[in-house]
C-alpha cells in the first residue's frame, strides 16, 4: 500500500510538472500588483518617468513565429479603451523586452521589432497617465505568440488595425495585469 501511494504521488508531482512547464507564461521584473511613477507617462497632467517594464515570456506555442506585445486599458474613459503599447515583428528567438525597450530613442528593443503608435499618438511607450480622482485603472500587458513572422505592417499603423490582425494571427497569449490611480 505504502508503495502504491508513494508511486502515486511521483506520478501526480511529475505530472503536475511536465504540465506547468509548457504553460504559456508572461513575467516582469518591474511589475508587481501595481505601477508606479516609474511607468507612469510623462504627460497629459503626469509627470512619471514613462519606463516600460521589463518583460519575458516562456513556453510559446509550437508554431510561433513571432511574438508581439500589447498594453491596453480598458477602463480609460474613452468609450473604447486605451492603448498604451503596440509591439510587434518580435523575433521567435526573443523571449524578453529590457527595461525601457519601450523608448524608441534607445533602441534596446529586439532588431526588427516595430513599436507603432499608441492612442497618446506617439511610437513606443507610453506609460499610465488615468484621470484623478477615477479609481484604479487595471493595465493589462499581453504578450501574443504569432504563426507568422510579419505582420506586413508599418510604425503608423495604429493600434485598432494592429490588434484586428493580430486577433487574426494569435496561436496562444499570456497577460499579466497591474494597477494605477492617481
Amino acid at each position: 500500500m505504502e508503495k502504491s501511494i508513494s508511486i502515486l504521488t511521483i506520478l501526480i508531482t511529475f505530472s503536475a510538472t511536465v504540465f506547468s512547464q509548457s504553460r504559456f507564461t508572461l513575467s516582469s521584473n518591474d511589475l508587481g500588483g501595481e505601477i508606479t511613477s516609474i511607468e507612469e507617462f510623462d504627460g497629459f497632467g503626469c509627470s512619471g518617468e514613462n519606463m516600460s517594464p521589463q518583460l519575458s515570456w516562456k513556453n510559446a506555442p509550437e508554431g510561433t513565429k513571432s511574438f508581439a506585445i500589447t498594453m491596453y486599458d480598458p477602463d480609460a474613459p474613452t468609450g473604447s479603451g486605451f492603448w498604451h503599447w503596440v509591439v510587434f515583428d518580435i523575433s521567435s528567438y526573443v523571449d524578453e523586452l529590457v527595461t525601457n525597450a519601450g523608448n524608441v530613442k534607445l533602441n534596446l528593443a529586439p532588431k526588427g521589432a516595430i513599436q507603432s503608435i499608441t492612442n497618446y499618438g506617439i511610437k513606443g511607450f507610453g506609460g499610465p497617465c488615468p484621470p484623478k480622482d477615477h479609481g484604479f485603472h487595471q493595465y493589462i500587458i499581453t504578450v501574443h505568440a504569432l504563426k507568422i513572422e510579419k505582420l506586413g505592417l508599418n510604425e503608423n499603423t495604429n493600434p485598432a488595425v494592429v490588434g484586428f490582425n493580430l486577433w487574426n494571427q494569435t496561436l496562444g497569449k499570456a497577460s499579466i495585469v497591474a494597477y494605477y490611480k492617481r
